[in-house]
């Protein structure tokens, strides 16, 4: 047995076969240094009783293409009573980026978002004016590292985008200028902050995409913004990553809630992952 257990890459997953390696070691060392037993398990591998005092599925990169296996795989963590480092309903309310929408009718600050069971050049044009801009960004409901997401001006092009339900958003131009900014939170509190920043002439922030990376101390009225998030979001969250970026009105607005396999930058935390290793004790309970 070991006491937490990262999920990470499927073995039939050839883009990942090494890459996690190193943020694997990244999550592990600081558990390492409070004494918890680490290991890891490809996701899709079925996980033996008593394998592990918890599951973090930090790593299980991939996911989204497979949905099947990932949301069988959240129903089996629930039906077995799995002790799961955030709860699987939430996993599962988090795979799918409609809760973008739910989370602002709650009254959370959130990039305005419209959602669409199929995209169409009529749905993509009526939101140019319900938003007012000239520029929108389309993305799959079910996605993760930028997947065909693409831009879209008016009377342009849908190639490369989604082919299943979609969101379309306006294009915020902060995305190259200030940037996106990530606000790290364990157990509710609020840990460190990255800016990431996407190259010019692009807008994907990922660092594999030549994003750069910086730790920054956030204003208060980002606190605030991913405060009124996490609040209207369920459950009890161990590990959130909060992504906000400056909308049009020129207010943080979030850009991304994740809770499954975020990267949490932990070399740019100030205690090197310590509250983050905290916190996962006590998920482990």
């Amino acid at each position: 047995m070991v006491d937490v257990l990262i999920l990470v890459p499927a073995r039939d997953e050839p883009r990942f076969a090494t890459s996690w390696t190193p943020l694997f070691e990244r999550l592990a060392a600081p558990l390492r240094a409070h004494g918890l037993l680490v290991g890891a398990q490809p996701w899709t591998d079925p996980i033996e009783r008593g394998r592990a005092r918890l599951v973090m599925p930090s790593l299980a990169w991939g996911y989204h293409h497979r949905q099947a296996d990932w949301f069988a795989l959240l129903d089996r963590l629930e039906t077995d009573g799995t002790r799961v480092a955030n709860p699987a309903a939430v996993m599962r309310w988090n795979s799918t980026k409609t809760y973008l929408v739910e989370l602002a009718g709650k009254g959370a600050p959130v990039v305005p978002t419209l959602a669409h069971d199929r995209l169409t050049t009529e749905t993509v044009e009526a939101a140019f004016d319900a938003f007012g801009v000239d520029e929108v960004v389309v993305k799959p409901q079910i996605s993760a590292g930028s997947q065909d997401t693409i831009r879209v001006k008016r009377h342009g092009s849908l190639a490369g985008g989604p082919t299943g339900p979609a969101l379309i958003q306006p294009f915020l131009p902060a995305v190259g200028e200030e940037g996106e900014l990530s606000l790290f939170y364990f157990d509710g509190h609020f840990s460190h902050a990255v800016a990431k920043v996407a190259v010019e002439g692009d807008f994907r922030v990922q660092p594999q995409f030549g994003g750069q990376v910086s730790e920054i101390a956030p204003e208060p009225e980002a606190l605030r913004a991913a405060r009124m998030v996490l609040d209207a979001a369920p459950g009890n969250l161990t590990y959130a990553r909060v992504d906000l970026i400056r909308g049009l009105d020129h207010t943080p607005q979030l850009m991304e809630l994740e809770v499954i396999e975020p990267d949490l930058f932990l070399e740019h935390a100030h205690d090197k992952g310590a509250a983050f290793a905290a916190a996962v004790m006590r998920a482990i309970g």
